[in-house]
């Protein structure tokens, strides 16, 4: 890509609260994951970020440029969803999305999950997953095989983000979230047509709306109004997807409010694999159990918008009882 615009001069009007074109970060992140910028003006660009709110179409620019500069995958023979969560959220939950995801593998839909190691817990979805003998690779074909013969695969985010090593160290050095922290859910690179994506504040949801309006997806965005990036049915939650925006409670999913010790992930990584496969073994709590429904089943929605939520909860509850979704675990090589 030919570069149009002056670096000093971008990073001039990030620092003058200037907002920039969807185009214009796009052409900026792709600079940086070039390794075109220097880390001095890398790290002026992240920190600009903190001094003012980022916008949907700035998000949308520099998701385009990051999947672009990924390793390419083509699922478009499948039709996929993602299920993930921002992290951030620091409550330290056992694996919910990364359940929730076998749970719909289980009911017959195609997963192509992307994440990463645990950032705020102790375990992250490659983490567990490798645990259970999922191999974490970016051979296209192997993970093309998962598809086709489990319903699912993981695309660990490292194997596929290589311009993440020019913003790595930095972040890591400035030890505070950038716009890089709501990023990661946005970067899967098979580009599913569906998503569900959980988010660790309120004022993540109508940015993550126009990214995958402007992606063309069928998408819902979930957030707990305690702080949970996902719906921990410890208490309100909202959801905005392609229909517009609820708010609710458990009860309108005919379930009872948990606690936050029920959804707690554990000390280990350990104890966060033995919760995971306690629960694909029907041995989970009601609380846990009922936090998997709720959320396996709003992802299946995505593949049925106009079905009453109620109808697609069943579907992951026959999933989890049946065995199906353990049947998925047991399909990892």
């Amino acid at each position: 890509m030919k570069r149009t615009q002056n670096i000093k001069e971008t990073l001039h009007r990030l620092v003058n609260n200037e907002i920039l074109t969807k185009y214009e970060c796009k052409d900026l992140i792709t600079a940086v994951g070039k390794g075109e910028v220097n880390e001095y003006q890398t790290t002026a660009l992240l920190m600009a970020y903190q001094m003012r709110d980022i916008t949907g179409s700035e998000l949308s620019g520099f998701r385009e440029g990051m999947i672009e500069l990924s390793k390419p995958i083509d699922f478009s023979e499948f039709d996929t969803i993602d299920i993930v969560g921002t992290g951030g959220d620091g409550k330290n939950t056992f694996n919910i999305s990364t359940l929730s995801a076998v749970v719909v593998a289980g009911a017959g839909y195609k997963v192509a999950k992307h994440g990463n190691s645990g950032k705020s817990s102790v375990s992250g979805s490659s983490n567990v997953l490798e645990h259970f003998g999922y191999t974490l690779t970016n051979d296209q074909d192997k993970l093309r095989r998962d598809l086709d013969q489990n319903n699912f695969c993981h695309m660990h985010a490292p194997l596929f983000h290589p311009a993440m090593k020019y913003v790595g160290a930095i972040r890591k050095g400035l030890g505070v979230g950038t716009f890089f922290n709501m990023l990661g859910p946005l970067l899967n690179p098979s580009r599913p047509k569906r998503q569900i994506s959980g988010v660790w504040a309120p004022f993540i949801m109508p940015l993550y709306k126009q990214v995958f309006e402007d992606m063309g997806s069928e998408y819902a965005v979930v957030f707990s109004e305690d702080g949970y990036d996902e719906i921990s049915l410890t208490g309100g939650f909202k959801i905005m997807s392609n229909s517009g925006e609820e708010s609710l409670m458990p009860s309108d999913l005919n379930m009872t409010t948990v606690l936050p010790l029920d959804i707690f992930g554990g000390d280990s990584a350990k104890d966060a694999a033995d919760i995971f496969l306690n629960i694909l073994k029907g041995k989970g709590s009601e609380s846990q159990n009922a936090v998997i429904h709720a959320n396996a089943g709003y992802a299946i929605q995505r593949f049925k918008p106009g079905v009453d939520v109620i109808e697609c909860i069943k579907e992951a509850k026959e999933s989890l009882i049946s065995g199906k979704a353990l049947e998925v675990l047991n399909g990892f090589n």
